[in-house]
């Protein structure tokens, strides 16, 4: 399908950019686990694999997790795509999040595992059904483009509005879009222009071109609305 407005595509830009986005929480006091992130965090990778690798092997999924995450990225350890899909799966069937969603990643890019759109999509849901707004907006993506699946712009616009209301910049230009385009949802611009400036006030350079354009259809009185919707969206307190 043709689309003026651009989309923000490609599931294979939703890779991990660095430990942090692992975002582990609730961590207790130091211990192995923490001087492994400590040692993450200075770059020193070989120490870091090093710790969380007998964690891994007791079963602690969050050092399997970050264990693949480093056999994917080939830090501290030689780059291995099959080994980090071993560790994501493990960590993955105790239902870690973030290891479902790296297994999904990797079932939908082929990385380590034949390509397959329907383990794809089955972790994703794994992950996204717990709440990760990453799995969510891929989830988004794939219904929407009709990824391996029947194109489904209702289930599109589901998992985009999930993942948008977690903060998700990505997320809020595509459901920006969808409202644009009356696509799972009545065409409503200022809905599309309110999604859009919440996408761009993250930096989204993509979402202010689209608000722009969406813009040239709009009166004053509905911008001024939108904006409004916008702002308020913005000032309710979320977490991180």
């Amino acid at each position: 399908m043709t689309r003026i407005l651009k989309r923000l595509l490609g599931l294979t830009a939703l890779c991990f950019t660095g430990v942090t986005a692992l975002c582990f929480t609730g961590v207790a006091s130091a211990g192995p686990f923490e001087d492994g992130m400590a040692a993450y965090q200075l770059s020193d990778f070989a120490k870091a694999a090093r710790l969380f690798r007998p964690l891994a092997d007791q079963g602690d999924a969050a050092a399997q997790t970050l264990l693949g995450f480093m056999y994917a990225n080939g830090e501290g350890v030689i780059a291995d795509a099959a080994e980090a899909v071993a560790w994501y799966r493990r960590a993955a069937d105790q239902g870690n999040a973030r290891a479902e969603f790296s297994l999904g990643f990797m079932y939908a890019n082929g990385q380590g595992v034949p390509e397959s759109s329907a383990e794809a999509l089955k972790w994703y849901g794994k992950a996204a059904a717990q709440g990760d707004a990453r799995a969510q907006r891929n989830l988004g993506l794939i219904y929407d483009l009709g990824e391996g699946v029947a194109e489904d712009d209702a289930a599109a616009v589901k998992w985009y509005a999930k993942a948008a209301d977690q903060g998700h910049a990505l997320a809020q230009n595509n459901l920006g879009l969808m409202y644009a385009k009356g696509e799972g949802v009545p065409e409503d611009n200022v809905e599309a222009y309110k999604w859009m400036s919440i996408a761009a006030a993250q930096g989204n350079q993509d979402a202010e071109a689209n608000r722009a354009t969406i813009a040239k259809k709009m009166t004053a009185a509905q911008i001024a609305e939108a904006g409004k919707l916008a702002r308020e969206w913005q000032s309710i307190p979320r977490k991180p």
